[in-house]
């Protein structure tokens, strides 16, 4: 009974397959980031509607329920190291998808200098040489909170 019966796709493709700007963009962001491919970039995209339509329903409604919820997306986003300390419902829409983007944790393990480039940090998670705390993780899409960027490190041999 609880079972879903199908899985659902995370992420929306474009409305139209040959758009020369959105095509140069995405190359751009597959370059930088050393994703596989532009499913990836359909799902940060996605993930940053999801939360940017979140935050426009929340600032055209009221009352107590709606400032419990604006705080607890706020706070969520904080945690995760997107948006910063004295943020608002405004700084989430004026999100990017390099703000998600640079969350993975694939970016991550460049950013601390584990990896020369991004496809090498994407290798090493792969290959499962990356640990996070005493976990070994393996998905180079996983975002990593503020927190556990401190426990980001290269398995020993």
């Amino acid at each position: 009974m609880g079972d879903p019966k199908f899985s659902r796709k995370k992420y929306e493709t474009p409305h139209h397959p040959w758009q020369k700007d959105r095509i140069e963009r995405e190359n751009e962001l597959l370059k930088k980031y050393g994703l596989k491919n532009k499913k990836e970039v359909w799902k940060a995209e996605s993930r940053l509607r999801k939360l940017r339509r979140q935050a426009r329903v929340l600032l055209a409604s009221t009352g107590e329920e709606t400032k419990k919820e604006e705080e607890e997306l706020i706070r969520k986003l904080q945690r995760l190291g997107i948006l910063k300390e004295d943020a608002n419902l405004d700084n989430i829409l004026e999100l990017d998808i390099q703000d998600i983007l640079d969350r993975r944790l694939q970016s991550a393990v460049f950013r601390r200098g584990l990896a020369k480039t991004p496809k090498e940090a994407r290798q090493l998670i792969v290959h499962r040489h990356i640990k996070l705390g005493d976990r070994i993780v393996t998905s180079p899409s996983m975002l990593v909170s503020k927190n556990d960027e401190d426990l980001i490190e290269k398995k020993e041999a």
